[in-house]
C-alpha cells in the first residue's frame, strides 16, 4: 500500500505561484507513475500533469504547470505559476505502478487532496 499526503496549498493572489508537494510512504514510489489532478466545485476531477518513473512529463496544458519528482525523498511536486482564479480547486496526487496515464480511473492510490484558492 502507498499512502500519499499533499501539502503546500492555501490562499494565494492571482498572478502568484505556489508549489504543491506529495509525500509518499508505505512503499517507495521510484517505479511509480505519478499524477496530479484537480477538482473544482461542481466539476469533474481533471488531469493536470503526470510524470513517469524516468521523469518524462505530461501536461493537460503546457506553460504554467511543472511536475517534478525526487525519488530519494519519495516526493512529487507540482509548481504552478501565474495563478488564475479558475485554478481554484482541490488538488490531488495519485500513483500507479505502471506507465503514465491521464485518466483518473487508472490510478491506484490517492492523497486526501489539498485546497488551492486563488483570489482575484
Amino acid at each position: 500500500q502507498v499512502q500519499l499526503v499533499e501539502s503546500g496549498g492555501g490562499l494565494v493572489q492571482a498572478g502568484g505561484s505556489l508549489r504543491l508537494s506529495c509525500a509518499a510512504s508505505g512503499r517507495t514510489i521510484s517505479r511509480y507513475a505519478m499524477g496530479w489532478f484537480r477538482q473544482a466545485p461542481g466539476k469533474e476531477r481533471e488531469f493536470v500533469a503526470a510524470i513517469s518513473w524516468s521523469s518524462s512529463t505530461y501536461y493537460s496544458v503546457k506553460g504554467r504547470f511543472t511536475i517534478s519528482r525526487d525519488n530519494a525523498k519519495d516526493t512529487v511536486y507540482l509548481q504552478i505559476s501565474s495563478l488564475k482564479p479558475e485554478d481554484t480547486a482541490v488538488y490531488y496526487c495519485a500513483a500507479r505502478e505502471a506507465v503514465v496515464a491521464r485518466a483518473a480511473s487508472s490510478y491506484d492510490y490517492w492523497g486526501q487532496g489539498n485546497q488551492v484558492t486563488v483570489s482575484s
